[in-house]
């Protein structure tokens, strides 16, 4: 165990001495990467393998929330995916590779807070996230994710886009009564939702986290349809991992929420693969990277104001993420 690893597990172990829960997470992180010897979930497939020209994400998509309430067009597949967390997801997609065929347009600040573990190369990275944060939602939401990435396609016609969103993702928009994101740090001591309801400290029913969770989903779906008609090229709708909403974990069977990292069940990592048909394909090729991991806009005040690592910090805790 490297000491990332080491001080991760540690903070668990710790956290679990007053919640028996948070404990039985650790052991069962512990156990499915294997004493932390994998840093992401090795049965998983290769995105950067499959065959698209577009990859759109939904951030925290389950498989059957998916395959439920969908309506759009081709045809539906599984996949297993390399993370139940989008930093597992991340390193276990993009680490160490040179992707200069590719643009990440990202709604999640996780690579940019990440980048030292992830360790890769796009071509362009374009941080919706810093430019484009909705402030009273806590989030940047699904027609802003089109936007950009309709200015990415144009702008790029010769390279592959994956296009990140939030949403399911909470906050959520739908049902801002459940959004308890940043707001919670000065009324809960800094727990989210899921932190809550891991703990037994709210009374919010499980029924009202799925209504909540659902109408995310459709919430963004509009906005999907709405990108899939301006792409040119295959197009594929997947997620970079799922949630769990009460469900058991393994191998010790605590009733589960949210998506904790190196936990490995079907709810968390079985997700949609929607391929959208297509009669034709891009001409892909590969360009140097862009001098910096540019926006396609220019800065905002806000980041000549603040580092912007403080504001990928703050972006974090709003969507649940406090280390």
């Amino acid at each position: 165990m490297d000491n990332v690893h080491t001080a991760a597990a540690v903070a668990g172990v710790r956290r679990g001495l007053s919640t028996p829960s948070y404990f039985a997470r650790e052991l069962n992180r512990l156990y499915n990467r294997q004493l932390f010897r994998y840093e992401y979930n090795i049965d998983g497939v290769d995105v950067m393998e499959e065959e698209w020209d577009n990859l759109i994400v939904l951030d925290a998509c389950r498989y059957d929330l998916f395959a439920d309430h969908h309506d759009l067009p081709g045809t539906l597949e599984r996949r297993i995916s390399r993370g139940s967390h989008t930093v597992e997801f991340l390193i276990g997609n993009f680490s160490g590779k040179d992707l200069l065929d590719t643009v990440y347009v990202t709604a999640s600040p996780q690579l940019h807070r990440r980048h030292d573990r992830i360790n890769t190369v796009f071509h362009d990275v374009i941080n919706v996230w810093q430019r484009e944060w909705d402030e009273e939602h806590g989030t940047v939401l699904p027609e802003t994710m089109t936007k950009y990435g309709r200015r990415a396609a144009k702008r790029y016609p010769n390279k592959r886009l994956i296009i990140h969103y939030i949403q399911p993702h909470y906050p959520f928009i739908e049902n801002p009564e459940i959004d308890v994101g940043r707001r919670l740090q000065m009324t809960n001591g800094g727990k989210d939702i899921w932190e809550q309801l891991l703990a037994g400290e709210t009374t919010v029913s499980r029924d009202d986290i799925w209504q909540a969770y659902r109408n995310n989903f459709r919430r963004v779906l509009p906005s999907i349809h709405e990108l899939l008609d301006l792409l040119v090229g295959a197009s594929v709708v997947t997620s970079d991992h799922g949630n769990m909403i009460g469900e058991r974990s393994s191998p010790l069977p605590i009733r589960e929420w949210g998506h904790p990292s190196g936990t490995y069940t079907e709810e968390l990592v079985m997700v949609p693969w929607q391929v959208i048909p297509s009669t034709e394909r891009r001409n892909i090729r590969s360009e140097p990277p862009k001098n910096r991991q540019q926006m396609i806009s220019s800065d905002p005040p806000e980041s000549r104001r603040r580092s912007t690592e403080h504001i990928a910090r703050d972006r974090l805790r709003d969507l649940g993420y406090y280390d």
